[in-house]
């Protein structure tokens, strides 16, 4: 019904504007009026929306496909509709179609966001979810439980489990809390604990103990019951376009690519930097001329900070930052330790006796961070990257952990726009792994905006 209603708003719109009410409809070949041209846009538009499968349930509500699907389903379009008219030399309206595109594009992504909101809302309520019945090894369906039960706007909501070929007497599994609603590996108990459950789709994780034969007939049970299942492979934190398929032999092969930074990525990154960073200097430049006065005139020292950051492969440089604390902070850190209320070997403090006054305004909006852009510039950190750590939490890193080295620090990063100081050592480090392994310039796009609104919101800033 929205994508109707913006189809159609976008069309009408486009016609009275280039049309007016008053004027006699134009033709466009072969003496069709414009007036039956956007009656069959308009339905063309929303069943190729629906034939790009932009309304399936499962991309709904999260992820970024539904968008893309959305946009690729209006650009096929009106690329059909270019073809045609110039195959057929029917002279097309380009205000009109020029018009269109744009507005019923940009209308339609609003609209899916919005839904979105909605949507989520409700999931946090408990509604509008796919039950999952999870079957699996204990190890995995906890796993899979927790992760799901953490991501309630993806829809999904673990209601029970099933261990095939697991020896167990347990009713409850202990991780989750979900009742184990069988163990015998085969499809009739299967399908028998779905209707005990109510589930709408079946989760299948690392670790299920059935044979590909007894997959395959479940398979064929839960279709014959329009019940949707999932394959829920041991695989945290991979990116999709990390992910490929492959059929050999009737087997989907799942190929994971090596993750790297090519030389022509490094390029494209690097010009990205300089650009954006070249460009919201220019504009910050009056806020950090005011900031700067402010720091000086609320407490004696120097008006930036600077301080030895760890940056790509090890290398050590000088992070800048406007100055929050006072003169004597670093050394005052010895006494504060006790009250350390980070984990890991992050050092944070929500009520840091050693913040200025305009330093906790700075910090709440990030503003102190901005000479960071002059790092970004000559090169030292990146606009999106991991958090650039200090030498001694280096020197505390495990080795898994070493690689977050493996990209320049960033200004901004999935750290930044995920809680802050709220995260823990070990969601952070989560967090800049993943980074580190799907790195892409659309991701990078995407983190800040919503670093924009994490700012603005300042949570897990102090």
């Amino acid at each position: 019904m929205v994508d109707a209603f913006v189809v159609i708003w976008a069309v009408l719109g486009a016609f009275l504007i280039r049309f007016g009410l008053d004027s006699e409809f134009a033709s466009a070949g072969q003496d069709l009026p414009y007036v039956w041209f956007s009656v069959v846009l308009a339905a063309a538009w929303w069943v190729m929306l629906g034939a790009w499968n932009s309304r399936q349930s499962r991309i709904l509500g999260s992820g970024p496909d539904e968008y893309k699907r959305v946009a690729a389903a209006s650009l096929w379009l009106f690329g059909i509709v270019a073809i045609v008219s110039y195959v057929f030399r029917i002279d097309t309206a380009r205000g009109y179609v020029g018009l269109a595109l744009p507005v019923g594009l940009l209308g339609l992504l609003l609209g899916r966001w919005l839904m979105r909101q909605h949507l989520s809302i409700k999931r946090r309520q408990g509604q509008s979810m796919s039950r999952l019945l999870l079957v699996g090894g204990p190890g995995a369906v906890s796993h899979l439980a927790s992760s799901l039960t953490s991501a309630q706007h993806a829809g999904y909501l673990p209601v029970a489990v099933y261990m095939p070929g697991v020896k167990s007497n347990l009713a409850v599994e202990p991780s989750s809390g979900l009742e184990i609603l069988g163990y015998k590996p085969d499809t009739h108990s299967i399908v028998a604990a779905l209707k005990d459950c109510s589930a709408d789709a079946v989760a299948l994780s690392a670790g299920v103990q059935l044979h590909p034969q007894t997959l395959r007939h479940l398979g064929w049970e839960l279709a014959a019951r329009n019940i949707g299942l999932i394959m829920a492979p041991a695989l945290t934190d991979i990116a999709g376009p990390r992910i490929h398929t492959q059929q050999v032999a009737g087997l989907p092969l799942i190929h994971v690519t090596t993750p790297t930074l090519e030389a022509g990525q490094r390029v494209a990154k690097r010009l990205f930097d300089l650009f954006a960073a070249g460009i919201l200097l220019l504009m910050a430049s009056p806020a950090m001329i005011l900031v700067a006065i402010l720091v000086k005139l609320d407490s004696p020292g120097p008006i930036l900070f600077r301080q030895e950051r760890v940056g790509i492969e090890g290398s050590h440089f000088y992070m800048l930052k406007f100055r929050s604390m006072i003169v004597d902070a670093e050394a005052r850190l010895a006494d504060l330790t006790r009250e350390n209320e980070g984990s890991g070997p992050l050092f944070k403090m929500k009520n840091d006796p050693r913040v200025t006054r305009i330093g906790g305004f700075l910090r709440r909006f990030s503003l102190d961070e901005l000479p960071q852009l002059l790092n970004v510039l000559t090169g030292t950190m990146s606009l999106v990257g991991p958090r650039p750590p200090l030498p001694k939490e280096v020197e505390a890193y495990e080795s898994d952990v070493r690689r977050r080295l493996l990209v320049k620090p960033g200004l901004t990063g999935l750290w930044q726009v995920s809680g802050r100081s709220n995260l823990s050592w070990q969601d952070s480090v989560r967090l800049d792994l993943y980074y580190v392994e799907n790195w892409s310039l659309a991701g990078d796009l995407v983190i800040i905006l919503r670093t924009v609104r994490a700012v603005f919101g300042s949570s897990g800033a102090y």
